[in-house]
């Protein structure tokens, strides 16, 4: 079948065996706590995706990324989210890399498989995406960190978080911009049990708290003024990824309605239309990220097209549900499992309702300012 097969393809290409590892385990079980898709991902190089082959990672292009992710997400959703997370935090230090020690961070989560959290600013409500989410004191070593993350994704399984910070000036000045990385196994780190959906419960997307932690300065990356544009960049690669994840989530149930032969040639080739595209659309989004333009125009795009996936994504899955029949539904919680999963894009930041005024006065001629 040609649905999906280049997506497969590519994601064959970085990571042999992984789609038919994972095609053998039943759905459900892959979505639940405790599943085994995690650990197969970082056994096959999976963490060194995006990292330059200079520093011993595989150095997908954005393209390629959004092909693997959606390949990834139509045999587990859930691995594909959680997987975003550690992408955009490698995204942050890349952006970040500016001596060798960061080099040398980016070459040991490539030759040892690491995952990255983020403790980033997801799921603050009226909180900027682009705020700092953590309290810090400043040491004569370092810093001691304070505060929560919830969900944070790959909370079992992280080897360091990573979270941005604005730490005071030891001369009084300004405060400066920094990324910070905290070993997973630091003392002051705590797991709380946060996300009790059936939905996405396979990302391990509980609550992180940090309880005082320090962290060395070694371990502490300054960027230049609050709104760095590495944070723009980052937030195009987020909605890149997170994009991609869904529209691979929406398309496991589009291929079933395709396999089965349901519905008449119109209304399959219908929901493969929106699908791909939907996907034609955020390749536009890995064309900016390849340029390097991070714009206005450039994140006012991004925006436009994760919420135009967002709507294509909504009706594809409803038909293809309608298509399958009551009885897929009744007969298997997969159908009802997929379908749920696709809508959630609706949950991650930027949320259509809090950027609809800085996008209409940005439609208007003002600068783009989000909230």
């Amino acid at each position: 079948m040609n649905f999906l097969q280049q997506e497969r393809i590519v994601l064959e290409e970085f990571l042999p065996t992984l789609d038919a590892k994972l095609e053998k385990i039943p759905l459900l079980e892959m979505e639940s706590r405790g599943n085994p898709a995690i650990q197969i991902f970082r056994e096959l190089g999976g963490p060194g995706l995006l990292i330059p082959r200079e520093c011993g990672g595989l150095g997908v292009t954005p393209l390629q990324l959004i092909q693997i992710q959606r390949a990834i997400a139509s045999r587990s959703p859930s691995l594909a989210v959680a997987t975003t997370m550690h992408h955009s935090t490698v995204v942050a230090l890349l952006e970040s890399a500016t001596d060798e020690s960061v080099y040398g961070l980016l070459q040991m989560i490539a030759q040892q498989n690491l995952y990255l959290a983020s403790a980033f600013a997801e799921g603050q409500t009226n909180t900027s995406i682009l705020t700092p989410n953590v309290k810090v004191e400043q040491t004569s070593d370092g810093l001691i960190v304070s505060g929560s993350k919830r969900p944070c994704s790959l909370s079992v399984s992280m080897d360091f978080l990573t979270a941005s910070a604005l730490v005071p000036s030891k001369s009084g000045g300004e405060s400066q911009l920094a990324l910070v990385l905290i070993p997973a196994n630091s003392s002051g780190i705590e797991r709380r049990p946060f996300w009790n959906s059936w939905v996405l419960n396979g990302a391990e997307s509980d609550e992180v708290i940090l309880n005082q932690v320090f962290v060395p300065e070694e371990c502490i990356s300054y960027l230049s003024g609050k709104n760095n544009l590495g944070f723009a960049r980052g937030l195009l690669w987020f909605e890149l990824l997170v994009c991609a994840s869904y529209l691979g989530a929406a398309s496991a149930l589009v291929e079933r309605t395709i396999l089965a032969r349901k519905g008449s040639p119109n209304e399959r080739v219908l929901l493969s239309m929106e699908l791909e595209g939907a996907t034609a659309a955020l390749e536009s989004i890995a064309h900016l990220i390849i340029f390097g333009d991070i714009s206005d125009a450039a994140l006012a795009r991004a925006i436009f097209v994760r919420h135009t996936v967002q709507q294509a994504i909504e009706r594809a899955v409803m038909l293809a549900a309608e298509l399958l029949g009551g009885m897929a539904f009744i007969k298997s919680n997969e159908v009802a499992y997929l379908l749920a999963t696709s809508r959630a894009l609706a949950f991650h930041p930027p949320s259509r309702l809090s950027v609809a005024s800085a996008l209409d006065q940005y439609l208007a001629g003002e600068p783009l300012i989000l909230p």
